[in-house]
């Protein structure tokens, strides 16, 4: 005599509206979902002493195996300079009929340096750092402005070596000195704007860090960090567009406007037109364009 038992009827699943009713009711939201820019904006004001903090320990550690230590933050970028002077100014004699030639390198190098070392660390900042952006929640854009920060830190250092230089060729201290501050403000947001673009970047595909190398030392080539755009420029046997191209290069706006600033034999009629403008723009367009980009996916770093 077989025995028949009652099961109860399945409990149908809730539905996604009745899920999101009561995720509402208990003040639960998605995990890791990526806040309003305002919101964005606001955390990160709230942990800039983190930023802060962060970028001046990966300064102080960067050197702390050598023992020169911190010396290498200002003997890096003059060695650099050493090797580019031989090759470009003396080999391929670029500085034939650019005053003050060591002082204009100098200052290139410097500037240049700092651009690029922004970018380069910015390229890493999420891939590098997986550990980290998987242990804790944050926004992840800390990172990439942490390490721009390091580099102005290391910029700053380097100025105490540039200033000397430049003292020691007989370069005079003008009240022209002082727009090396916004001068480099607005090349901070602008490194700090690429840097987070391609944070975004390498996170998602990380051998763009192996590929940056190549894209930024022919950038450096272009940006006259070793030789005169002004005199290139001369004449005609440049189409316009490469001359527009050159001049409005955002590495060589920075350059150069720092060049006028600090040197006394760098004239304004060597600066491209509307200079100040275009380094504003640069910096507007890297900058919000830049922290915009990264901001809309933040809730994917560190995923995968």
């Amino acid at each position: 005599m077989s025995q028949v038992l009652d099961t109860p009827p399945p409990t149908p699943a809730p539905a996604d509206d009745d899920l999101a009713a009561l995720a509402a009711r208990h003040g639960l939201s998605v995990s890791g979902a990526r806040p309003s820019l305002p919101e964005y904006v606001r955390q990160l004001w709230e942990r800039r002493h983190f930023i802060t903090a962060f970028a001046t320990a990966k300064l102080t550690a960067q050197y702390s195996q050598a023992k020169l230590g911190q010396v290498w933050q200002v003997m890096t970028p003059l060695l650099n300079a050493a090797v580019y002077y031989f090759i470009f100014g003396v080999l391929l004699n670029t500085k034939r009929g650019v005053p003050d030639y060591i002082p204009f390198l100098v200052t290139g190098v410097f500037i240049w340096t700092f651009t690029q070392s922004s970018i380069m660390a910015g390229t890493r900042a999420i891939s590098g750092n997986l550990g980290l952006v998987r242990a804790l929640h944050f926004p992840r854009a800390a990172l990439p402005i942490s390490f721009a920060l390091q580099q102005l830190q290391q910029l700053l250092f380097s100025m105490a070596a540039l200033v000397a230089i430049l003292l020691g060729f007989g370069v005079p201290i003008a009240f022209s000195w002082l727009l090396a501050v916004p001068i480099l403000v607005l090349q901070f947001t602008f490194n700090t704007g690429v840097a987070l673009i391609m944070a975004r970047m390498g996170a998602k595909t990380p051998d763009i860090a192996q590929l940056m190398p190549f894209i930024l030392r022919t950038w450096m080539y272009v940006s006259g960090v070793m030789w005169s755009i002004t005199k290139l420029t001369k004449g005609d046997h440049l189409p316009h567009w490469a001359i527009i191209a050159l001049e409005t290069n955002p590495a060589a706006v920075y350059i150069d406007l720092m060049r006028f600033a600090l040197i006394d034999s760098f004239h304004a009629k060597q600066l491209p037109p509307h200079v100040w403008a275009a380094a504003t723009g640069w910096a507007l367009l890297a900058g919000v364009g830049g922290f915009i980009y990264f901001w809309k996916a933040e809730e994917m770093y560190g995923r995968g």
